[in-house]
């Protein structure tokens, strides 16, 4: 994931662990005021257990019998507690450390591996550090309005745009439920103004709200990243390209095009199919016209690992124009 943040991370980790230790302080001294037996029975168990720490590790005559009646000792001064802590209307665990995460125990790791709440943390520092942020303000599935596409059948199509963007939607709603059991990455083409950029924001922004990592780049960005990665070994930038959950590449074939763009856009593309790290890439060409422009090796992966998406229909942007100028 995202180097850089890594430091950050840690110390929310740290913060986090602070403010439980300092709250349980408080906790000790509230009881301490009201409940000092319970104190001294919690100092009673740390004797014991010193002791049985030594037991174990000392040659000594009937070991088992001395380490099991301490053992009985301890569990009976835990139940002891516990009973005069209900009984004066505080929970069993009142002096218990507390933990945001159980799973890590608020360090972020299970043994070397990376706990779940590492990457929530990860994906929300991410987003509140990119652009996306804003822009998923606006575009998002609950300002989606399916009346800017016409009902009218196109001559071309076989059904009209707004059927046409109606099965999208219910496309990119299934993509988002079954993001974890599928394997497919998207492809959104047609002209210009069409929703594919919003619909691409759309998932974006339930995903991320998921906890899932999102990259978004313009093909131009991308373009941009890709010579940080190769020019100046930007280990970040490659690590956020290549191991986000979706990476979305939005206006493909916009970039200037060179013999550098289309081989880096391809190892891209191959490193993402081989990882199985999906991809939303949305372009105003034609498929043909795609052919025209990248590779045969990096069309045949894209046409082939691909589900593919067609927007067709009046352009959107300079309708709600129109109804603006109508409005004011």
């Amino acid at each position: 994931m995202i180097k850089q943040h890594h430091s950050e991370i840690m110390k929310i980790y740290e913060d986090i662990r602070k403010s439980e230790e300092d709250a349980l302080k408080l906790r000790k001294e509230e009881i301490e005021q009201k409940l000092p037996m319970v104190i001294a029975i919690e100092d009673e168990i740390k004797k014991l257990s010193l002791k049985l720490s030594l037991a174990a590790i000392k040659s000594m005559d009937n070991k088992e019998t001395f380490i099991d009646s301490i053992k009985e000792k301890i569990i009976d001064l835990r139940m002891k507690k516990g009973e005069l802590l209900a009984s004066n209307g505080y929970d069993v665990n009142y002096l218990t450390l507390k933990y945001r995460c159980n799973r890590c125990k608020d360090t972020g790791y299970i043994y070397i591996e990376k706990c779940s709440c590492y990457k929530q943390y990860l994906v929300q520092l991410y987003y509140n550090n990119s652009d996306l942020k804003h822009l998923l303000n606006k575009n998002n599935f609950n300002n989606f309005n399916i009346n800017y596409f016409s009902n009218k059948l196109n001559n071309n199509e076989k059904v009209s745009s707004r059927a046409n963007m109606e099965r999208n939607y219910e496309r990119a709603i299934e993509f988002i439920k079954n993001f974890n059991d599928i394997e497919d990455n998207l492809l959104f083409y047609g002209n210009s103004g069409t929703g594919k950029t919003f619909l691409s924001h759309c998932i974006a922004k339930e995903l991320i709200e998921n906890g899932y990592f999102v990259v978004y780049k313009t093909s131009d960005d991308l373009i941009s990243a890709l010579k940080e990665v190769k020019f100046n070994n930007n280990s970040n930038m490659e690590d956020c390209l290549i191991n986000c959950d979706l990476l979305i590449i939005d206006d493909l074939g916009t970039e200037q095009i060179s013999d550098f763009s289309k081989k880096e856009l391809f190892n891209l593309l191959n490193t993402k199919l081989l990882k199985q790290k999906k991809m939303l890439i949305s372009t105003n060409h034609a498929l043909s016209e795609l052919s025209d422009v990248y590779s045969e090796r990096f069309t045949s992966r894209l046409f082939g690992n691909f589900s593919l998406f067609k927007f067709y229909g009046n352009d959107i942007r300079i309708l709600k124009k129109s109804t603006i100028k109508k409005v004011t």
